[in-house]
């Protein structure tokens, strides 16, 4: 089973790619949330698990929580999160 792990600041149009944005700018969304990032994790077909009490390495000060996506084996990382960043655009417009 490979779990990936997707961070808030992945999807972060506020932060620079030094900062942990690992999406294009023209995907990424303003303080994403972790349950809108689970919703776009179940409109790509995988279940996500959302942890609320951690904080991204980078931003250690702020308890941003994280998105874990089961059996996402099939996709690449990049893909995945590729296609979660546009569903997450989505849900915002």
């Amino acid at each position: 089973m490979v779990e990936n792990v997707l961070w808030p600041a992945y999807f972060d149009a506020t932060l620079s790619r030094r900062e942990g944005r690992r999406v294009a700018e023209d995907l990424a969304v303003e303080r994403p949330t972790v349950d809108e990032i689970a919703t776009a994790v179940q409109q790509v077909g995988y279940d996500s698990v959302v942890e609320r009490d951690v904080a991204y390495p980078r931003q250690h000060w702020e308890d941003s929580g994280r998105v874990l996506v089961k059996d996402a084996d099939d996709a690449g990382k990049s893909d995945l999160l590729q296609a979660v960043a546009a569903y997450v655009t989505a849900l915002r417009d």
